[in-house]
């Protein structure tokens, strides 16, 4: 039996059954909908697209093969994830957050504390290109502020979000900063300089909104929280700036370009050297008595690599607040990955989303319509296969004709997928963004999207330019008018 193309209804039932799945599993589940509900809702969608499949002539075994391919797509974030999750521990250990939470207390007005934060994580986003490192490391400190302060860890997050998915989309160190014009065709800094239209006055909107709900809203400091806080800080950590150390050395390695993982890995052995050098007392406190303080110091970073940081300050909620870390604590977003990038090379091989785009491009009679379903296009695939770089490449490579044949610029196609696809891509709790900024600030994607300003006003922005024709350029001369002037030359 021949491989048959899928109907319209084929594309729209596996869509309509995940839906259904994943808004049942945040009904019954709520915040836990994501620690398991949410995965069984892919791996149902994904029997149920298997099945359209068979139905279509595609045999299980390369069904099969498409799944295993897009499983391995995704095991290079599985390492990086690993590897935040032992960083977290050890620099828990070391001091090194703790002493990012203090200072923060210190240094932070309440008022003011949204929008520093979302312009810091800007910052250190554009400098090392990845939204990743940055939420993990200045987003965990500046969460663990937002605690202390007694500000609502979900707009804090969604600070840190806006902020670094800003200083990744401009970074010319990130990776989807250089692959969307790889794929569109453009050169890279033509690029960016074409993003900055839409990129700088959403963020700057994104600050103004941050800016206005922190002098709105009842953001009083509370001096006997920061100061039980910072006195439990000094009781238990040796803090100084020795401990932020380690966190220099990361950056530095990110801005020299330095891989992700072995950065990330290099920066938990690290905080583990950092702890036995400068965090003597603590490790004695924590340490087995009964064996050798050496082969007890070498247990405890060991487990702390992969069980993470606890620690019994008297405290339950401080102990909550500088607990956490590990590789287990990662095992659950690394399974939800697995699952959305089975559905997504499931639906992807057997002709789904290429079903959807035709569907589009019927509708998308003007420049202004194209735009809007490219960046439609870049979210949902970024809902289907639950992967930034999917969105990227795969809506780059179905519309990169149709925008040559409409003779507009290749800049236009890089800066509407980086618009729809990589800053929706932290919005969506099950994709491998929205899973993993869960997993390091801990807050859902459910809680902090509504806060994320510039993820949510930038795409906005975007439809509106194409409408309204402002900084959408046309190939010159166009390839028409090119083949006649070398016809009559």
């Amino acid at each position: 039996m021949s491989e048959k193309q899928p109907s319209f209804l084929d594309a729209s039932i596996p869509l309509i059954v995940l839906v259904i799945l994943l808004s049942a599993s945040v009904y019954l589940f709520g915040d836990n909908s994501s620690y398991g509900p949410n995965q069984i809702a892919l791996f149902m969608a994904t029997a149920v697209a298997v099945v359209i499949g068979l139905k279509n002539g595609y045999r299980w075994a390369v069904i099969e093969k498409a799944m295993v391919k897009g499983i391995s797509l995704s095991l290079g974030a599985v390492l990086i994830l690993l590897s935040v999750g032992a960083l977290i521990g050890t620099w828990m250990l070391s001091g090194t957050v703790p002493t990012l939470i203090y200072y923060g207390l210190q240094l932070l007005n309440p008022s003011w504390f949204f929008a520093a934060s979302c312009l810091l994580c800007g910052i250190v986003a554009m400098s090392i290109g990845s939204s990743w490192t940055t939420a993990a490391t200045i987003g965990v400190a500046l969460i663990g502020v937002a605690q202390g302060l007694g500000l609502s860890p979900a707009i804090t997050a969604g600070a840190i979000v806006s902020g670094a998915y800003f200083g990744d989309k401009i970074s010319p160190l990130s990776e989807t900063t250089n692959l969307a014009p790889a794929v569109a065709g453009s050169d890279l800094f033509d690029h960016i300089r074409h993003m900055l239209w839409t990129t700088v006055p959403s963020f700057a909107i994104a600050l103004i909104l941050f800016t206005v709900i922190g002098f709105s809203t009842d953001v009083t400091a509370d001096f006997e929280r920061i100061n039980e806080i910072s006195n439990v800080l000094q009781q238990n950590f040796s803090i100084n700036f020795t401990a932020l150390i380690p966190l220099f050395v990361l950056l530095t390695m990110a801005v020299k370009k330095v891989p992700a993982f072995p950065t990330v890995f290099i920066g938990a052995l690290l905080g583990a050297v950092w702890a036995v050098l400068f965090q003597q007392d603590l490790m004695a406190k924590l340490v087995e008595q009964d064996i050798n303080y050496a082969l007890a110091s070498l247990k405890l970073i060991w487990h702390i690599f992969h069980a993470g940081f606890t620690i019994d300050t008297g405290n339950a909620s401080l102990n909550d607040l500088l607990s956490g870390g590990g590789m287990a604590s990662m095992l659950n977003t690394i399974w939800l990955v697995f699952c959305a990038m089975m559905f997504g090379a499931t639906i992807e091989k057997i002709g789904l989303l290429r079903k959807f785009v035709q569907s589009i491009l019927f509708f998308a009679k003007s420049t202004g319509s194209l735009i809007t379903s490219t960046i439609a296009t870049c979210f949902v695939t970024n809902v289907l296969t639950a992967d930034q770089y999917m969105s990227i490449v795969m809506p780059g490579r179905m519309f990169k004709e149709e925008y040559e044949r409409r003779n507009l610029a290749p800049v236009n196609l890089s800066r509407t997928l980086e618009d729809g696809g990589t800053i929706t891509s932290p919005l969506i709790p099950w994709n491998t963004c929205g899973a993993y900024m869960h997993s390091v600030l801990q807050v859902s994607p459910l809680d902090y999207a509504v806060y994320a300003f510039f993820n949510l006003i930038n795409p906005v922005l975007a439809i509106i330019y194409a409408y309204c024709g402002i900084k959408i350029l046309r190939l010159t001369p166009p390839d028409s008018v090119a083949k006649d002037l070398a016809a009559k030359a």
